[in-house]
């Protein structure tokens, strides 16, 4: 439920890559779900604009990484943008990708949720938690023990810590970001129609402050890439629990070891002070001021994966199996656009 209702389209990924395998197709799938259960769908396209003249050779290149990957994108130029995007400014050249939409991930959720407990194959506990592997197809979870004939660990931010108990996934440590939001109010949020994003910094992972039109019409700014303390550390002190030193450590072995990760940590807490955020923001538009931009409780999770042996974020998604479960790790970004496509190329897998 804390996700962007983004439906991604296949732009930033690299080619052959899982993430870029999954994202198109899930795109399409979860655009057709929508329609054929009457959820709330708008497909209303985005615009990737660069701030200055240095970054066009990036955009040029990003452009041609969205075509290998096969997205639907197109170079266009400031009249056009104009035309799609009124509020949005760039220099010279802009991208533009009409399949980007945007959903309501609770609606996908629930009914989801009603398809599989009407079939009477699938028993939801939201309230359980997974404590350990007893032993060959049988684990303990706070509702109590589970036996199983196939394990399948989806469990996005607690991802990791499953995968250990199977003995998997070892290299790979949770070191979470946070992702804050203000929302745009007032005349300027009429003349959002869809998203404007930046050109992402090659040096940053993430994609950087933007404006996206959520399916229920209000307009918001962000997210930031914040280092967490936790999980499901949302607020500012809640959800931090008794890993907050682990992470910390983990972030303290990035910051030395990784630059880019540093160049991060220094630069993404500004954006917790509305002046800097506000200063990305006007970046991308005509027409910015700070009244615009007022505080919103919208808050979510990246759940990124360090690799331990090479210090550096983990940019893909990552499957890990034995002979008796399979373990989807680094669920970031475009995980719940590809989610769909995931989810039948893993049945696939298990059924071969």
């Amino acid at each position: 439920g804390r996700n962007s209702g983004v439906l991604h389209a296949g732009i930033y990924y690299a080619p052959g890559s899982l993430r870029a395998r999954s994202c198109l197709e899930g795109n399409r799938l979860m655009q057709d779900y929508c329609r054929e259960h009457g959820l709330p769908l708008e497909q209303n396209g985005k615009v990737i604009v660069a701030r200055d003249e240095s970054e066009l050779p990036g955009l040029r290149a990003l452009f041609e990484r969205a075509q290998q990957n096969g997205a639907q994108v197109e170079l266009i130029d400031e009249r056009r943008l104009a035309e799609i995007e009124p509020l949005a400014k760039t220099a010279g050249q802009a991208l533009h990708s009409p399949r980007t939409a945007v959903v309501d991930p609770k609606a996908v959720l629930a009914s989801l949720r009603r398809e599989l407990t009407d079939s009477g194959k699938v028993s939801f506990l939201f309230l359980a938690r997974f404590l350990r592997r007893l032993g060959p197809r049988l684990a303990e979870t706070t509702a109590g023990r589970v036996g199983y004939g196939f394990f399948v660990n989806a469990a996005g931010a607690y991802a990791d810590r499953v995968a250990h108990a199977f003995g998997l996934g070892l290299p790979y440590r949770l070191v979470p970001f946070k992702g804050v939001y203000r929302k745009l109010q007032g005349p300027r949020a009429d003349l959002v129609r869809g998203s404007i994003y930046p050109l992402p910094d090659p040096r940053n992972p993430f994609l950087g402050v933007h404006f996206t039109r959520g399916v229920h019409g209000g307009v918001y700014l962000g997210p930031t890439a914040i280092p967490a303390l936790g999980r499901e550390n949302y607020g500012i002190l809640a959800g931090i629990d008794a890993e907050a030193p682990s992470i910390l450590w983990r972030d303290a072995v990035l910051f030395a070891k990784n630059p880019k990760f540093r160049s991060v940590a220094l630069d993404e807490p500004r954006k917790y002070f509305a002046r800097r955020f506000f200063e990305d923001a006007r970046r991308l538009v005509r027409e910015l001021e700070p009244a615009d931009v007022v505080p919103s409780p919208k808050a979510g999770i990246r759940p990124q994966l360090i690799d331990l042996r090479s210090h550096e974020l983990v940019m893909d998604f990552i499957l890990e199996r034995d002979q008796e479960s399979l373990h989807v790790l680094n669920s970031i970004s475009p995980a719940f656009t590809s989610s769909l496509a995931f989810a039948t190329m893993l049945a696939g897998e298990l059924r071969a």
